[in-house]
């Protein structure tokens, strides 16, 4: 007599994406070394399908401590923009969060790649998204 285990359907199904994330300055404390101030590089994995605000929970960081963030060198998220919470992330995708302190140079803001979400926010933006400088936006 011949026996076979067979494993439950979604166990099938069940894929891991790997995530290249890179955390600068103060953010590098989200990869478990509290007293790096520079940067770390994590691969992190999601279950497939899994999108950005899952690769926050993972890390346990707030999105509000999050400055410019890129998704595979596309700009996706900035201070107060952060259209990229539903944005779906691939196997070796490379994700690079800077700290809210971090300085982005003036000439490269014009013409940077964008992810589709992003490039939507810009384009309904009144300002077309550009500051000199960045705070907290009360709502109301």
């Amino acid at each position: 007599m011949k026996l076979a285990y067979f494993l439950p359907l979604e166990a099938d199904n069940m894929q891991e994406t790997q995530i290249d994330t890179w955390l600068y300055g103060v953010l590098a404390r989200y990869g478990g070394e509290p007293q790096n101030r520079t940067f770390v590089n994590l691969q992190v994995a999601l279950p497939a399908g899994g999108l950005m605000r899952d690769l926050l929970a993972t890390l346990q960081m707030d999105t509000a401590e999050r400055g410019i963030t890129f998704i595979n060198g596309d700009l996706s998220a900035m201070p107060g923009v952060q259209p990229d919470m539903d944005h779906p992330l691939k196997d070796g995708d490379r994700v690079a969060f800077f700290h809210l302190q971090s300085m982005w140079p003036f000439q490269y803001r014009h013409g940077v790649g964008m992810i589709d979400e992003m490039q939507t926010a810009i384009n309904g933006s009144e300002n077309i998204g550009l500051h000199h400088t960045y705070r907290s936006m009360k709502m109301f």
